[in-house]
């Protein structure tokens, strides 16, 4: 079974969510900038999400983590829980 690691920045707008990947393109830390704006509990450990299977997390967050492009910073993706910047660190197949 496919396994992904990664971590996310989970907001409640688009708008915030935009802006946030905004500062990462420019510079700043994801790490910090998931301390500092997730609402997620995960955001205290910088958005790291560690290992999970397909089928785990909800399809919108899985279509992402294990299609996409492994080391860039995608989003807005849109949940039941809101807004998210997903970043895959490393996938197995």
């Amino acid at each position: 079974m496919p396994t992904a690691n990664a971590r996310h920045i989970l907001v409640a707008t688009e708008e915030l969510c935009n802006d946030i990947k905004d500062q990462i393109a420019a510079g700043a830390s994801f790490d910090e900038m998931a301390k500092e704006h997730s609402s997620c509990p995960s955001g205290r450990s910088g958005g790291d999400l560690g290992s999970f299977g397909k089928g785990q997390m909800v399809p919108e967050f899985d279509k992402v983590v294990f299609e996409e492009e492994i080391n860039v910073v995608h989003g807005p993706v849109k949940t039941q829980f809101g807004y998210h910047l997903l970043e895959t660190t490393k996938r197995q197949d």
